[in-house]
């Protein structure tokens, strides 16, 4: 997992792959708080980005997370939450196991969560071995914009 700030991205880029600078260059030149909600391709089905609207619930209500064929980086555009986030473990009990239609693993349980604070400007990026449980109440719920830009993981190799 890597935590940022998009005033940074330029400094963060340098030390990142390729199609990693592609995904932060998009979020930082793109008037991205104007897009539509909605899925965007940006390199096909290669790199895309969602964007959402939502209310965030309190983290009982949410389910932990993973994906295996594309990484997440995960970006505030208005509002605030919390992103609980671990290490995929063995000792995960799985909840539900979309990953065959949507890239997806729930996980009823996960060990060791420690908490990240997304406020607007901040990113955050998801590999798979991250379990992640997001659109969680910081303080109190509150609207939130984000978007998701999802990166095929066999670019990282490119």
């Amino acid at each position: 997992m890597i935590f940022g700030h998009i005033s940074t991205w330029k400094q963060d880029a340098a030390l990142l792959p390729q199609a990693l600078v592609k995904g932060l260059t998009y979020l930082a030149k793109t008037e991205i708080a104007s897009l539509p909600v909605g899925k965007h391709e940006i390199e096909g089905k290669d790199i895309y980005v969602s964007v959402n609207e939502y209310e965030t619930e309190p983290r009982s209500a949410r389910r932990a997370e993973a994906h295996a064929e594309y990484l997440d980086i995960q970006f505030m555009i208005s509002g605030q939450e919390q992103i609980a986030y671990s290490i995929l473990s063995p000792a995960n009990k799985v909840l539900a196991d979309e990953l065959a239609d949507n890239d997806v693993i729930f996980y009823k349980n996960v060990e060791r969560e420690t908490e990240l604070i997304m406020t607007e400007g901040t990113y955050a990026i998801f590999f798979p071995w991250d379990v992640h449980r997001p659109n969680c109440v910081l303080d109190q719920p509150c609207k939130v914009k984000k978007a998701v830009v999802k990166i095929k993981m066999s670019l990282l190799n490119q």
